[in-house]
C-alpha cells in the first residue's frame, strides 16, 4: 500500500472514529431535544438518525468544542422542517412515557416532572426550543443566538416570555 493510500485509510478511520465518538457522546441529547420539540419518540429517533447521516455525508467543518451545538442546531432545524411539513399537523401533547415505574417516594417528583413536561409541550415552538436548549441542554443566550441565527435580544426575550407562559400554564391559566 502506498503512503497516500495508507494516509487516506488512516484519515477515514479517524473520521469514522470521531463520528462514533460524537454519536456516543451526543445522540441522547439530539434525541432528547427532538423528542421535547416534537413530542414523538419515533420521530425524534428519525431526526437523530438524519442528523448523524448529514454529519457523515456532508462532513462539515466544525470548530472543536462546538460539535454539540452543531448537532443540536441541525436537529432543531430538522424538527422545524418536520413541524412545517403537511405530514405533521400538531404536536402530541402529554408527558413523556417513562420506562421505569417510580418508587413510592418518587411519585410526587414524577408528577411534578410530568406536569412540567406537559406545560413545556403546550408552549409555542419558538418558546419551547429556547426553554429546552437553555434548561435541558445548558446553553447560554449567546450560544443559542449563534445556534439559531437570531439576535441575542430575541433569544433573551423568547426565554423571558417562555418562562412567563410556563408559569401561566402551570398555574392553570390560558396556555396560549
Amino acid at each position: 500500500m502506498s503512503e497516500q493510500q495508507n494516509a487516506a485509510s488512516q484519515n477515514e478511520e479517524g473520521q469514522s472514529l470521531s463520528f462514533e465518538t460524537l454519536y456516543e457522546k451526543y445522540a441522547t441529547d439530539v434525541i432528547r431535544v427532538s423528542y421535547f420539540y416534537l413530542g414523538d419518540m419515533q420521530k425524534a429517533e428519525d431526526i437523530c438518525q438524519d442528523v448523524f447521516v448529514r454529519l457523515i455525508t456532508n462532513n462539515p467543518t466544525i470548530l472543536p468544542g462546538k460539535e454539540k451545538a452543531w448537532l443540536l442546531k441541525v436537529a432543531v432545524n430538522r424538527c422545524k422542517d418536520l413541524w412545517r411539513s403537511g405530514w405533521v399537523k400538531r404536536v402530541v401533547l402529554g408527558s413523556p412515557a417513562f420506562e421505569l415505574v417510580p418508587a413510592p417516594d418518587d411519585f410526587s417528583r414524577h408528577d411534578d416532572e410530568a406536569e412540567m413536561m406537559s406545560a413545556i409541550h403546550a408552549l409555542p415552538p419558538v418558546f419551547k426550543e429556547v426553554i429546552l436548549l437553555h434548561y435541558y441542554q445548558g446553553f447560554g443566550v449567546a450560544e443559542m443566538a449563534q445556534m439559531l441565527s437570531l439576535p441575542e435580544g430575541t433569544i433573551a426575550s423568547r426565554l423571558s416570555r417562555g418562562r412567563k407562559k410556563l408559569e401561566t400554564i402551570l398555574k392553570g391559566g390560558d396556555n396560549r
